[in-house]
This record gives C-alpha cells, sequence and structure tokens, in this order.
C-alpha cells in the first residue's frame, strides 16, 4: 500500500508537467497560426476572403485527422441535418450531369415526390429555375437551386424528348423524407427479403413494420440486406438488433479519450422475433451501424452474415457546437461489439507515402470469440461467415454507364413504350440491344482499354531491361488479340450481359422508381440466392453458427 501510494504521489507532478506542456504546445501553434493569417492578409498581392482561408485551414487539419471528423459552417448546416436526419426541404429527385447539352438532367423523380406529382418525368433536361437558364450550371448548382424552404414555390423549364415546345411546371417544395427500407417483400413461400438501405432517426421502426409485415405473409425466415448501407446514429442500430435478440443483451460498447464519451449500449426491450432464422447480406460499403448491427448478430450466433467484407469503420462521432451557428462533426471514440472488438481498419493517423489511410494487416489482427465460441477477428471490418467474391465490371460497362449514349438510348425507348414488364420480369431482347449498339455506332461514344496502358507499360519496361527483341513476336500476338473495336466489345458474352443488366435497371427505374430497381436487380443477384440455398438447409445453416472443431 505504501509503494502504491508513492507511486501516484509521484505520478501527480509528472503529469501535470505533461500537461502544462501540452497547453503551451497549443498556445504556442495557435499563435504561429494567427499572426501567419495576420501576415498573409496584410502582404499578400491580392484581397483574400477570411472565410475562404481559414476554411482552407480547417478543412486541411481536418482531413489529416480522419474523413468522419468536419466542420459544417452556418451555410453547411443543411447537409449535416440531411445526414442526420435522412430528411430535406425539395422535389425529391436524382439529377445528373447530360454532357452533350451542358445541362442537368432529372434520372429519377421518387415516387410521390413533389416533383413526380407536379408531372416531372425522367429524362427531362433541365432549362430554367425561376426564368434563369441553367447552362453550364453544374449538378452541386441546380441541386441547391432546387432545395430550398418547404412550401415555398418555385417554376422549373424542361425540355421532353419526343415535345416541341419547353414544359414549365409550378412546383411546391416539401419536406422530403429518404426512406430506410425502400422496398421488402417475400423471395418465395417462406422467406422475407428486407433491403435495409441507410439508417435515420426511427429506421427501426421501419425494419419491424417490414419484419411484421412479412411474418403475417408467412416469412419463416429472413434475408437483411444491408449492402451499401453507410450507417447513422448508433441508437438505432441498438434498436435494430434488439428487434433479434433478448433484453438486456450489450449490443456495443464506446471508448474515448473522455470519460463522458464512454458508454455502453444494451437492448431494454422485448424482440420481435428472438429465433427466425436469418441470413444478413453486407459488402464493402457496409459501414458504421450496420457493421455494428451485423456484427453484433454475427457475436451473438444470430444470424449468418453472407458477403463480402465489410468497410470498417470503428469510430464514432459527436456533433459540437462552434462560435457562429457552425458545428464540428468530431470523432470521440471507438465502439466495440459484444464479443470486444473494434472493427476499425483504417489507420488515420499514421498514412501510407501517397497519403491514403494503411489498413492493419491480418497478421496483426486478435482472435475473438462469439457467444457460442466461433472464432472472429478484430481490425478489418466484419469477414462474413460465407465469402461472396464481388464481380469485376469490364471498362466498357463502366464507361457506358455513365455516358450520354446510355441515357439516350434509356430516354428513347422509354418515349415509345407506354408500359413494361412488371419489374423483375422486364428484359431487353436481342433486337432491342442491336438498336442499342447501333445507336453506340452513330454517337461520339468512346471508351480506353485499361489492358492498351498495361500492353505499353509492360513494352516499355520490356525495352527499358533489353528483353523486348526476345519476346517481340508474343508482344505483337498478344496485342492482336487485344484489339477490337467498339462493336465487337459491346457484342462480348460478358459485356453484353453487364450492359443490357445497367440498361434494364434504368429503363426499369422509369416506370416502377427505386423499388422496382430493386426487384429487378434481385433476380439475378447471386448472393441472394445463397442465401436461400443456406436457408433452405437448416443442417447447413446451424453448422455455420457452430464453433468449428479443431
Amino acid at each position: 500500500m505504501i509503494f502504491a501510494g508513492l507511486l501516484c504521489t509521484m505520478a501527480a507532478p509528472v503529469s501535470a508537467q505533461k500537461d502544462s506542456e501540452h497547453n503551451f504546445e497549443i498556445s504556442k501553434n495557435l499563435e504561429i497560426f494567427n499572426d501567419i493569417y495576420k501576415q498573409l492578409d496584410l502582404f499578400y498581392v491580392d484581397t483574400l476572403s477570411a472565410d475562404t482561408v481559414i476554411e482552407w485551414g480547417i478543412k486541411a487539419m481536418l482531413n489529416r485527422v480522419d474523413p468522419f471528423t468536419v466542420y459544417y459552417p452556418e451555410e453547411g448546416m443543411d447537409e449535416l441535418k440531411e445526414m442526420t436526419t435522412g430528411k430535406y426541404a425539395g422535389i425529391g429527385s436524382v439529377i445528373r450531369l447530360y454532357q452533350k447539352e451542358d445541362r442537368v438532367m432529372i434520372i429519377e423523380p421518387w415516387e410521390d415526390s413533389p416533383a413526380a406529382e407536379a408531372g416531372v418525368k425522367a429524362g427531362d433536361l433541365i432549362m430554367a429555375i425561376d426564368g434563369k437558364d441553367m447552362k453550364g450550371k453544374s449538378t452541386q448548382e441546380v441541386s441547391k437551386l432546387l432545395r430550398g424552404d418547404a412550401g415555398s414555390m418555385f417554376e422549373l423549364t424542361v425540355k421532353r424528348m419526343g415535345v416541341k415546345e419547353p414544359l414549365a411546371f409550378k412546383i411546391t417544395r416539401r419536406n422530403i423524407v429518404m426512406p430506410s427500407v425502400p422496398y421488402y417483400n417475400m423471395v418465395n413461400d417462406s422467406v422475407g427479403y428486407i433491403y435495409f438501405e441507410r439508417f435515420v432517426g426511427g429506421c427501426s421502426r421501419d425494419v419491424r413494420r417490414a419484419v411484421v409485415d412479412l411474418k403475417e405473409q408467412g416469412a419463416r425466415a429472413l434475408v437483411l440486406d444491408m449492402r451499401g448501407n453507410p450507417g447513422g446514429p448508433l441508437n438505432e442500430a441498438v434498436e435494430v438488433t434488439n428487434l433479434f435478440v433478448p433484453r438486456g443483451q450489450k449490443v456495443v460498447y464506446t471508448k474515448g479519450k473522455l470519460a463522458s464519451v464512454n458508454s455502453e449500449h444494451y437492448t431494454t426491450k422485448e424482440p420481435l422475433d428472438a429465433t427466425i432464422p436469418m441470413v444478413v447480406l453486407v459488402d464493402g460499403a457496409t459501414a458504421s451501424s450496420a457493421e455494428i448491427v451485423s456484427g453484433a448478430l454475427q457475436d451473438l450466433d444470430r444470424a449468418v452474415i453472407l458477403g463480402e467484407r465489410t468497410y470498417g469503420k470503428g469510430l464514432v462521432q459527436l456533433i459540437r457546437e462552434v462560435p457562429y451557428h457552425g458545428s464540428l462533426k468530431v470523432t470521440t471514440s471507438r465502439y466495440y461489439i459484444p464479443s470486444g472488438r473494434c472493427i476499425q481498419a483504417y489507420d488515420y493517423r499514421h498514412l501510407n507515402p501517397d497519403g491514403s489511410a494503411g489498413t492493419v494487416p491480418d497478421s496483426l489482427t486478435h482472435v475473438f470469440k462469439t457467444a457460442g465460441g466461433r472464432e472472429v477477428r478484430d481490425g478489418g471490418g466484419i469477414k462474413p461467415d460465407v465469402v461472396m467474391l464481388p464481380d469485376s465490371l469490364p471498362t466498357i460497362v463502366y464507361d457506358v454507364a455513365v455516358s450520354d449514349v446510355a441515357l439516350d438510348y434509356v430516354n428513347r425507348f422509354a418515349n415509345e413504350h407506354p408500359s413494361i414488364a412488371p419489374a423483375g420480369e422486364f428484359s431487353l431482347s436481342d433486337k432491342d440491344y442491336a438498336e442499342f449498339v447501333k445507336m453506340v455506332q452513330e454517337s461520339d461514344f468512346t471508351y480506353k482499354k485499361r489492358t492498351e496502358d498495361v500492353m505499353k507499360l509492360l513494352e516499355r519496361m520490356a525495352r527499358f531491361e533489353n528483353c523486348y527483341d526476345e519476346a517481340k513476336e508474343e508482344f505483337e500476338a498478344l496485342a492482336q488479340k487485344m484489339q477490337g473495336d467498339v462493336v465487337t466489345d459491346l457484342e462480348r458474352p460478358k459485356n453484353k450481359q453487364e450492359i443490357k443488366k445497367l440498361l434494364e435497371n434504368d429503363i426499369v427505374s422509369r416506370y416502377y422508381f427505386r423499388r422496382g430497381v430493386i426487384q429487378q436487380q434481385l433476380r439475378d443477384d447471386k448472393d441472394l440466392k445463397k442465401a436461400l440455398e443456406i436457408l433452405a438447409d437448416t443442417e447447413c445453416y446451424g453448422n455455420l453458427l457452430k464453433p468449428v472443431k479443431p
């Protein structure tokens, strides 16, 4: 006891000295920063805006901390509100730049939105907002003008394919709530499917409603799809988990530098269904609160996790007020799921030479145990119980997706077809695809094969190392095989298959909105098919949740 007390008395002045040195370093560097800005303002050749220059400094500082710590000045508070609540005031539509005319185009008015109710359609080219010409405006600039106070009215002028004169619509903005569960349905006689797209305030109620409805329709198993879900409020993650696990279970706890940010979060209600078999779908874009739900269900052996390794965001942010009506979203702690592991994958404090954040190698991660004794690891997101490899898209598919020619084809198809087959059943015929290929031929569409760049690099290296001449014939033969024009590449079976899916999804969105696109994509979804196989095999499902015997 005397020894312990002696250590305490010795530690106090050492700690005080460290605090004093730390505070001095802060004061010194703030004084340096303040003086540099004053000299810049006094001597720099041009007059500088204080708001702009200081914001540069703030952003540069925060960018070196982590990508989740962000300053929102007063004029950026709407963005913060939308991110945290999923709400904004506007017309409810997806827009994209149409490069051919240097204007923004409506890609999809959301179902039951002010835009859809006013008569705006996908493919409408925005000509003017309240009489102001929108030519040359970016999507960000147009988006800002389309948004405004709920209840405010404006005039939107558009150009529509097949209509000679521009159309003008009077639209009243209103609060738009992005749905957390845009689609759910039975996928067969016994399995219900829920597409859980985002975490916003109250999203657990939407998931609950979907589960109840599916069970009433006869669901005896569930697929919860959180692929692409970027996460959100931590409390909603606890509430969603509570739908499937008993009361009193620790779901997540947080640890930070300050005791005030340390917290433990338990389920507080009776579950909706604690035994129904479940498969949770995840991918590399499943992050934050979505990882808490999937990780907790894995740690508690409550569901089979299937898909790709998740993003690996194990950091928690709080919103802090700053002077002059701004806010700082700041990382205050790390979170840990029931097994005790933190799944943070990126080290933002020690960057790679190229400025990217390094990841924790598997060899340096630690083993933890689920409630039933299965081994899981920290430091790299949630590794699924059943790993599915992602499909890689050929270059030409991506280039078609972002091109004007795809928009032109979809606009023309929708203009010529008043209706199509139901979502999930619609397909383009070979004749339809041939018309698309012809349209590409007649357009200015170009793309550059990435293999050409790789071949040139390989040839340069071979010449540099004086071995090109020996392999010249092989180089030329390989280059010959890699050659091909746009039409040839469009007709390659794999390319054709993927481009048809792309066009079909875009066409379906014109008739059945977001929910229709989800239905269409599920038709060929290999992850969903694998999930259904697992749920249909009781023994397989049970074995996946049991520890692996040595």
